[in-house]
């Protein structure tokens, strides 16, 4: 399902059972299959106004989503249907359609409530359908949008008040659709036509006073006004005779009122064109497994009695995928490793290189496939198993080349083991034959190629057990003077201490390349990770500029309109925001 959605009809996602809403596990699961980025369009509004037949439009059916027949409400909780989005490749549309707000079988707004506010924060679409014109009562039917503060945060800890909070919401609110069902009337304003766009636009002027009952007409406007970044309406005759409207699903387009059928297509044809890929903050694409996970963490909350939190929401869903991240880079280098590595290697800075190769493609995988890495906590993290990785690639190496040295020892200096035990060099001028034959094998196992990083001290060692058999040979030898034989123990302790030497000088430069590695490691880590923040650093900066363009516009909009008090409130926010954008946060791996 990566490449291309099967779904042969909607399923539930989340039900409502008994007033309380659980996601389901058979729509998470269709979820966590689909690797790519999502559109979601969810749709919302009164029972028994014709959502779900706009949605099997989008979907490309003309069955799929009940659309029932009676005044009984048939959809139940949020359904959804996941299908190869039709003009965006690579890309699934997936439909949310939600049960019908005001069903008087509930009786319970405060699952309405809920409904309405999970369709805003997974929908990157939101649309309201109605029926009519809109009017006051239109309004007060969406009094939903006027509870959004009460049901949705946008940080886990407000800065100061409410009003601060919502007034996020549009950096994350999806864009607004309003669908008129069965409009009968002519798009003109004092006399003048109008488009849909202009009629909306008209029906959300706000009316001076400061009564409760401007107030009531105000607060719904002011909030569609505020809460979404992109507002659009469109319009639809009766699709045919009442008496035909329950056979819908089995009516053709050419048994279907014309202009419906043409309202219909420019509907379709808007959503699937300038429906934004779903992103949560910082221009973070969602995909199906991110839905899900904000679908978990959503339907958790309020299960918990909390509210939805934007921010949670997308820290908790960074915990799960930086952790992922983690994994996969750390799979990756291990992988690579063993592709390019051939134990023994015969240095250590040969074997530093391929890490240091292999460490700089993990740490990629991880920038790209992290993000919202809070004070670097899973780079950090990255970067210590990726140290203990290397080290243990150094353990297998100097194993492996000692595993080596130990088989070619035995096997090449065998004929002098042999010798000394038949004692073929225990007689007169045998010490000279001995010391001849281990200079002589010596040069034979320097000479085998493959040996690894550990044969000089192997050799060392092995050279080192047989010093009490030269001893004792030396000393027994009759055709050598005590002269000689002191000067030969002379020369055996400085070229022993030579070696010595030698190895401590070779140990110390290994020290110094693992911490040159060290080093390097650190500021590879740096470097991409200050590539990454660059970037997003761009991205916020870019989207808190698309929001204060959008709050600039809606003020410039209240202040032609007269509204001095809520430009004032407006401007206070764009202040709020400039300064929030003139302070980024900055963040270094220690």
């Amino acid at each position: 399902m990566a490449s291309e959605v099967q779904m042969p009809g909607p399923v539930c996602l989340i039900e409502n059972i008994d007033g309380k809403l659980l996601a389901s596990q058979e729509a998470l699961q269709i979820l966590s299959a689909i690797s790519q980025p999502v559109v979601v369009v969810a749709i919302v509004g009164l029972y028994r106004t014709g959502k779900s037949y706009l949605m099997n439009k989008l979907a490309g059916k003309q069955k799929g989503f009940s659309l029932g027949a009676t005044v009984q409400s048939h959809t139940k909780g949020i359904w959804m249907w996941c299908v190869p989005h039709p003009t965006k490749p690579k890309h699934t549309l997936v439909l949310l359609d939600t049960e019908g707000l005001g069903d008087v079988e509930k009786g319970d707004n405060q699952n309405d409530s809920w409904i309405f506010a999970l369709a805003i924060l997974l929908s990157s679409t939101f649309v309201y359908n109605s029926m009519g014109t809109i009017n006051q009562q239109a309004m007060d039917q969406l009094h939903y949008v006027t509870e959004l503060t009460d049901r949705i945060r946008a940080k886990s800890s407000p800065e100061q008040n409410e009003v601060e909070d919502s007034a996020d919401f549009v950096s994350f609110f999806p864009d607004f659709v309003w669908t008129l069902r069965d409009f009968s009337l002519d798009l003109d304003i004092d006399g003048k036509s109008v488009s849909a766009d202009e009629y909306l636009a008209n029906s959300l002027k706000l009316v001076p006073g400061t009564s409760h009952k401007e107030k009531n007409f105000n607060l719904p406007r002011i909030c569609i006004r505020k809460f979404f970044p992109k507002k659009k309406c469109f319009v639809f005759d009766r699709p045919a005779h009442r008496k035909k409207l329950g056979q819908l699903e089995t009516l053709h387009d050419d048994e279907l009122d014309s202009e419906f059928v043409k309202q219909v297509a420019e509907f379709c044809s808007y959503i699937f064109n300038s429906s934004k890929t779903k992103t949560i903050s910082g221009g973070i694409k969602v995909n199906g497994p991110r839905l899900q996970n904000l679908v978990l963490t959503y339907t958790n909350a309020i299960s918990c009695g909390d509210l939805p939190c934007m921010e949670n929401a997308v820290l908790a869903l960074a915990q799960i995928e930086n952790s992922a991240a983690v994994q996969k880079a750390i799979a990756c280098y291990e992988q690579q490793m063993n592709q390019r590595v051939q134990l023994p290697t015969d240095t250590l800075q040969e074997l530093l290189d391929l890490h240091r190769a292999c460490e700089k493609e993990a740490i990629e995988l991880f920038i790209k496939t992290s993000f919202k890495d809070i004070d670097q906590e899973f780079q950090k993290e990255l970067a210590a198993q990726l140290e203990r990785k290397r080290d243990e690639f150094c353990t297998k190496n100097m194993k492996t080349s000692a595993d080596r040295c130990s088989a070619l020892i035995q096997e090449i200096f065998s004929p002098i083991e042999e010798g000394v035990k038949q004692g073929i060099y225990s007689k007169p001028g045998g010490y000279g034959s001995f010391t001849q034959k281990l200079q002589e094998l010596k040069k034979k196992y320097q000479a085998e190629p493959g040996k690894g990083i550990q044969a000089e001290e192997i050799l060392q060692q092995y050279l080192e057990s047989k010093q009490d058999v030269a001893d004792a040979l030396l000393q027994t030898d009759q055709t050598l003077s005590e002269k000689e034989k002191e000067i030969e123990v002379q020369r055996v302790k400085a070229e022993a201490a030579q070696a010595s030497a030698k190895m401590l000088e070779e140990m110390q430069r290994k020290n110094e390349q693992m911490l040159e590695q060290k080093e390097k490691s650190h500021q590879e880590h740096v470097r991409q990770l200050t590539e990454k923040m660059e970037k997003e650093r761009k991205e916020l900066v870019a989207e808190q500029e698309r929001v204060i363009a959008l709050k600039l516009q809606e003020q410039a909009r209240l202040l032609k309109e007269g509204f001095q008090s809520e430009s004032r409130q407006l401007h206070n926010e764009i202040q709020h925001l400039q300064k929030r954008l003139s302070s980024p946060k900055l963040c270094v791996i220690s």
